[in-house]
């Protein structure tokens, strides 16, 4: 851990941006807060409020801003992606996607608000989390994240309360389980949600995850109405569900890019079958063609991503899938003579290419590194107990990896530290971290340098630098 001096650079640098959304106080509690993030080991409240050796503040002070300064989240994303957006690496582009996926928060203990025993699939175990639904922007120069929610787990009185005052009737031999066995109680009061989940007087009681990415799709199309035509949605196959694909395609009226398990149903002339017998059945009939010179079933396709070229081996055409539709299909594997896995792609345009499709589909993966860097910024790593300020901190994170993601794009802003930690800085998010490490330390030599200019001591300079690394 590198003792703090003074407000990171890459802070400083883009801090006006946010100033608006802040007291003047409260201005410097954000800017102490995202140094820590990027610069502290432990991403706490506590943890942040130590590492900082000058303009040092009790850290109740800290955890007073974070749980009961008025600053708006809303806001503060308005303020974040006019950043990015005010410059032309991060600015939205025509073959950017967004995608939506979630994630687990876990704690150990489950004394915070809105926590709920959850399924890990890594772990194959229930674990005590929050569960974070997020939208994320991606294509060849940058991504970042839009928005987000935190899901909440349904309460059962509010939602039986909430059903019967929408009209709905609840089975009567049903109530004895309120009394006899209280989970198959919740589990059937759910199930009469998520029939009539389409209905708006419904959709109020509960929200599941399907409808808190219906509502991030809604809120950012409805501020930029003009990219509802021009950004397709991409998701993984939990989201590839007949409602949500359902209100891409008729209420957004966009175009997305779901995923399939292989035990989906496709129709064909000959009946329906499984995805995964499909796809078998077309590897032995791209076999067949090799042996008799015909036309490739699995066609050679080439995509760019982040620079990179990709090559798949790829089926392509419009079937219909049971309780989607007409879909664009495709069918995808990395090998040459098909001995992988294949993985199965949908699409709602169905004059799509296999390689347009493909590309889409590619730029969900950002989602999952933002999963995995913002823990290492401190997603997960909040103490606070209360659900706002539980919010907030994720937005906060969200900053950060914003800060990092325009950096790369900002010319003033590398030539600054590069002046500082004299070293070329290649043109990427990962330089920026790693110099701005390089960058804090600098300016903890030049207070050291400045105290026995000063005539202070080695030790008087020392003891505050050695009291915030040994706490």
């Amino acid at each position: 851990m590198i003792p703090l001096v003074e407000i990171a650079v890459l802070v400083r640098h883009f801090a006006p941006y946010f100033e608006s959304v802040f007291s003047p106080e409260a201005f410097m509690h954000f800017q102490r807060y995202i140094s820590g993030l990027i610069l502290s080991e432990n991403k706490t409240v506590d943890g942040i409020n130590r590492i900082f050796v000058s303009d040092t503040r009790n850290q109740s002070s800290l955890n007073r801003w974070l749980k009961a300064s008025p600053f708006s989240v809303a806001a503060l994303h308005q303020a974040r992606l006019a950043l990015l957006w005010d410059r032309k690496g991060t600015a939205i582009k025509p073959k950017g996607v967004l995608s939506l996926d979630d994630t687990l928060l876990t704690h150990y203990g489950h004394h915070f608000d809105q926590i709920a025993k959850l399924f890990e699939h890594v772990s194959g175990a229930y674990v005590w989390a929050h569960n974070l639904v997020n939208l994320h922007y991606s294509e060849d120069q940058t991504d970042y994240p839009i928005s987000f929610q935190l899901w909440e787990p349904a309460e059962v009185d509010p939602l039986e309360a909430g059903l019967k005052g929408a009209g709905i009737r609840l089975r009567e031999s049903k109530y004895r389980l309120k009394e006899s066995d209280p989970r198959k109680w919740r589990t059937y009061l759910l199930g009469v949600w998520s029939r009539h989940q389409k209905e708006a007087a419904v959709q109020q009681i509960y929200q599941s995850k399907l409808i808190i990415g219906q509502q991030l799709l809604r809120q950012f199309f409805a501020a930029q109405p003009h990219l509802k035509q021009q950004l397709p949605v991409t998701f993984d196959n939990w989201y590839t569900q007949p409602p949500f694909c359902q209100f891409l395609h008729e209420v957004l009226k966009g175009a997305y890019v779901g995923t399939l398990c292989g035990d989906e149903t496709v129709h064909l002339a000959q009946g329906a079958t499984r995805l995964e017998v499909f796809a078998d059945q077309l590897k032995q009939e791209q076999h067949q063609a090799l042996q008799e010179g015909k036309k490739d079933v699995f066609r050679p396709i080439t995509i760019s991503y982040k620079g990179e070229e990709e090559t798949y081996y790829s089926y392509c055409h419009t079937h219909r899938l049971s309780n989607l539709g007409k879909q664009r299909l495709v069918i995808n594997h990395r090998h040459q003579d098909l001995s992988d896995s294949a993985i199965f792609f949908i699409s709602n345009r169905l004059t799509w290419t296999a390689k347009g499709i493909t590309r889409i589909r590619r730029h969900r993966w950002p989602v999952e590194v933002y999963h995995e860097e913002g823990k290492a910024d401190g997603l997960d790593q909040y103490q606070v107990r209360d659900f706002e300020a539980i919010g907030k901190h994720i937005a906060l994170v969200a900053v950060t990896y914003s800060l990092l993601r325009a950096a790369p794009h900002d010319t003033a802003l590398l030539h600054s530290l590069h002046r500082t930690v004299q070293t070329t800085l290649d043109s990427s998010a990962g330089a920026v971290r790693r110099k701005t490490p390089a960058q804090a330390l600098w300016a903890l030599a030049g207070l050291i340098q400045t105290g026995l200019a000063q005539d202070q001591t080695l030790k008087q300079v020392m003891q505050p630098i050695l009291a915030a690394v040994a706490s």
